[in-house]
């Protein structure tokens, strides 16, 4: 079930991205896939019943009464079936006066059609239909792959739509539905619930995992006075809490407009191709016409001036132009996924190759986002096993993350862990439990200064040292005598040293965001050699530090895997998710990381920089033949290029397009 704010906005998001990209207005890939089978299956008996091209390959095909006219029945169903999408949207660049690749294909295809109606019927010449059916099915195709590799943020609105619960529970057992909540309700969050709406405890003690939301790794404590946030999850204790934001005022909406804002703030990307079909369209209206008017003015026969227009005009919208950019794209899609790299934006390759700064996110993404053991420190008297072994037994029963560290840690190392009797949990402060018939007490600094426990000074030092260092600190407590300490902290990847190694290696300036405190950040920044990094940073605020670094012009990319960093990741140049993150991050994010390995950020520009190279090598040759084959079509060097002759060299500049592209398959991303 979605709320209504979260409708509202996916609503003017949607808007919003439609008026932004008008030439796909109503389109989908599956209309495109739909259309191009059918157009193809059409295309074929075009072909083979084509004179034209029965007298070049010297072939024939067995005739049946009206079999002349599949040519111009199977076309005709093609211009009306296929070609119209290419009208429409030429129409729409026309009325917003950015005339382009559809203006262009559009042009090529009314004309070949009238063209060729006009040869079938009334004048001496051949018919095109051929070419208008390849034409109309290999931009159909085109624009498949086109629309396959574009994708927007929509899915993210509607991810943390989800983080929402249906329902909340007031205190008197009734429960409602969230548009029913009014600023002052008291509700009962039960143990493990999602908070419904932003609100202040008023009884009770928890710890709520807050990662989704500010990024901070650890749960938080919460008391009275306390405040909780919409979409987070509560711990092991009961809360009673006094609603102060609902709807559109919570975090959770405040986040939701800043991605749907981020999105729609983002420039219209304007690829090369486009660029080149509107100073083409121009050309061939201009080229067009004037042959038109030159051979009629120098006595020619309107039949003889009339070839001539229609050969420029179908020569100025070659096939590879069409395919130059989405084969390409599809390749280079098709290699990032078997590199583990999934592009879900095609902008966000092709950009990726003019990024200077990447922007890392903290937990789940340079860090692995979970809790483990670092330091095991005993007392004299005691050996690290035993002081493992005593606080994995005492923590068996905990869901903290502090307590799933150490019991994991036991479990790794093969220790025998006794049964607790009589645990307790102490909220904010720790555990306790009998062990062996001993009372251990798993304790926090908080705890320790309450009961006045002194450490050893050696213990001390270490735990001061660790604290500087952003670990987490408990001490066990054994029979009322501390046995020792344990640290625990969020773990570094492996990987991520070697990324940010290579990454600065390769002249890049490596950063790091994180809603954890700046005591944590400064210890990951310096343990993975990163010299920038921001701490203590909250949602709102990832977005603003994203736009502070892009005020000098510098292009960003972020990597992250959180709700939190949904708006970043939006707002920044391109946005790079950690495949093992939230769902929400993934949809905000032009590309995933599926092998949650940071290092295949430098494969992302190694990739893009070879695609735009074969990009531009495609477009240079789909555009250059025509400084050649247009003045040659309309006879301006005194040489007749036939019709049939320039539509030939144009089905040759697509092959050699296509094939140009199929070497981007040899590229390696791992040297």
């Amino acid at each position: 079930m979605e709320h209504e704010h979260c409708h509202s906005m996916e609503q003017h998001t949607k808007h919003e991205a439609h008026q932004n990209h008008d030439k796909h207005q109503g389109h989908s890939p599956e209309m495109f896939r739909e259309k191009f089978w059918l157009s193809l299956i059409l295309t074929i008996p075009t072909l083979l019943y084509s004179t034209m091209i029965q007298s070049w390959l010297d072939f024939s095909m067995p005739t049946f009464f009206g079999s002349r006219y599949i040519p111009l029945l199977f076309g005709t169903i093609l211009f009306f079936y296929a070609g119209t999408v290419f009208i429409k949207g030429a129409l729409a660049e026309i009325r917003s006066r950015q005339p382009g690749m559809m203006s262009l294909i559009s042009l090529a295809i009314v004309v070949s059609y009238i063209y060729s109606i006009a040869t079938t019927f009334f004048l001496q010449g051949s018919e095109f239909f051929w070419e208008l059916s390849t034409l109309i099915t290999i931009m159909i195709f085109g624009h498949w792959m086109e629309m396959k590799s574009v994708m927007n943020a929509q899915g993210a609105l509607n991810e943390l739509a989800k983080l929402l619960p249906d329902v909340a529970e007031l205190v008197d057992g009734k429960i409602v539905p969230l548009s029913e909540l009014k600023v002052g309700d008291t509700l009962l969050i039960r143990p493990g619930a999602k908070i419904p709406a932003d609100a202040i405890v008023i009884s009770g003690e928890s710890s709520v995992n807050e990662s989704m939301i500010t990024g901070e790794s650890n749960s938080v404590y919460k008391g009275i006075n306390n405040e909780v946030i919409a979409g987070t999850v509560n711990g092991s204790g009961s809360l009673k809490v006094q609603v102060n934001k609902v709807g559109s005022e919570t975090a959770l909406a405040g986040i939701m407009r800043l991605v749907a804002e981020a999105q729609n703030s983002r420039s219209k990307a304007q690829i090369l191709a486009d660029k080149a079909a509107f100073y083409l369209t121009i050309i061939a209206i201009i080229s067009g016409f004037g042959t038109l008017t030159v051979w009629l003015f120098l006595g020619q026969d309107f039949s003889f001036a009339l070839e001539r227009t229609v050969t420029v005009l179908i020569i100025a919208c070659p096939h590879a132009l069409g395919l130059a950019i989405p084969l390409v794209t599809s390749i280079s899609t098709s290699l990032a996924a078997r590199n583990g790299l999934l592009v879900r934006q095609r902008i966000a390759l092709e950009s990726a190759r003019n990024i200077n700064v990447v922007l890392f996110d903290k937990t789940g993404t340079l860090t692995k986002g979970e809790h483990g053991v670092v330091d095991l420190w005993p007392v004299s008297g005691y050996s690290a096993e035993q002081l493992l072994t005593f606080s994995a037994a005492a923590e068996s029963e905990s869901e903290h993350a502090i307590a799933k560290a150490i019991v994991a840690s036991a479990k790794l190392k093969k220790l025998e862990i006794s049964k607790a009797e009589n645990f307790r949990a102490l909220p904010g402060k720790g555990v306790q439990a009998i062990v062996e018939g001993q009372t251990v007490l798993i304790a926090s600094p908080m705890l320790m200064q309450e009961k006045k426990l002194k450490l050893p000074t050696d213990l001390e030092s270490k735990t001061e040292q660790a604290g500087k260092e952003g670990k987490t600190v408990v001490y066990v407590i054994l029979d009322d005598s501390v046995i020792g300490a344990i640290t625990t902290a969020d773990l570094i990847r492996e990987e991520s040293k070697l990324a940010v190694k290579s990454l600065i290696a390769m002249g890049m300036r490596v950063a790091m965001l994180t809603g954890d405190s700046e005591a944590v950040a400064s210890y990951v920044a310096k343990e993975l050699g990163i010299k920038e990094y921001f701490a203590e940073v909250l949602p709102e605020h990832k977005v603003d530090k994203v736009k502070e670094l892009q005020k000098d012009g510098s292009r960003v990319a972020m990597v992250g895997d959180g709700v939190n960093d949904a708006p970043a990741l939006t707002q920044a140049d391109i946005g790079v998710a950690i495949g093992a993150g939230t769902d929400v991050a993934i949809e905000s994010a032009g590309i995933i990381l599926a092998k949650n390995d940071p290092r295949d950020v430098v494969k992302i520009i190694r990739l893009s920089q070879a695609t735009y190279a074969k990009m531009k090598q495609n477009l240079v040759w789909a555009t250059g033949y025509n400084v050649l084959a247009i003045p040659l079509a309309a006879g301006i060097f005194g040489v007749i290029l036939p019709a049939a002759i320039g539509a030939l060299l144009m089905s040759a500049s697509t092959v050699i397009v296509a094939l140009n592209a199929q070497w981007l398959r040899r590229l390696k991303l791992n040297s």
